[in-house]
């Protein structure tokens, strides 16, 4: 039995500094694609995607983002993501935030494997973006999924304690450092507070 799923989940990190070079579109498609089966509310499949690969279009977006709040970052023009997948739904269903979380997943896991680094974004100015992609004002863009190959290799700390900091942070090299709980600190059997 083969451990390749697990192991692709276990280096996963977020990207958010990446190199030039234009993603194959057939990739993006794919992506989408990985997204498009990912589990579904009632089966409901409220999720749409815009695919956004044009020069123009990524440099407006790239200014409505905001990318690292913990320690006050955007990546330099130079690595931007060359790629956004945009994730967006008609305001009618209250489980879609859901559903986006499991497609997202399986977006940033496809990519993964084909060597593409992401980002999930939930901080942008959701009007202008809408604007920009005449996107109708029913629509509801539940987050950008920005994708690019990965000019950084940010490195996971297990937290020792369970109220340590969790702000993500870059030392004196620029290596972004992720803290992540221990799965000691988060985990009980059958019951609350059972070790």
């Amino acid at each position: 039995m083969s451990n390749e799923v697990y192991k692709t989940i276990m280096k996963r990190r977020s990207i958010r500094s990446f190199k030039p070079g234009k993603i194959p579109y057939r990739l993006l498609e794919k992506f989408v694609d990985a997204g498009r089966v990912a589990p579904s509310a009632a089966n409901l499949q409220s999720l749409e995607y815009i695919i956004v690969d044009d020069d123009a279009l990524l440099e407006k977006i790239f200014s409505y983002v905001k990318f690292a709040g913990y320690i006050d970052w955007n990546p330099t023009k130079e690595e931007m993501p060359r790629a956004y997948i945009v994730m967006l739904s008609k305001k009618d269903n209250s489980y879609v935030k859901y559903d986006a979380g499991l497609a997202a997943e399986n977006i940033i896991l496809a990519a993964m494997e084909e060597g593409i680094g992401s980002c999930l974004i939930g901080a942008f100015d959701e009007e202008k973006v809408k604007d920009l992609l005449d996107i109708p004002q029913q629509y509801t863009i539940h987050m950008l999924v920005a994708l690019g190959y990965p000019a950084e290799s940010p490195v996971l700390e297990e937290l020792t304690t369970p109220d340590g900091s969790i702000k993500y942070w870059r030392d004196e090299k620029g290596v972004l450092h992720v803290p992540k709980k221990s799965l000691k600190h988060i985990l009980y059997r059958n019951s609350y507070g059972k070790k």
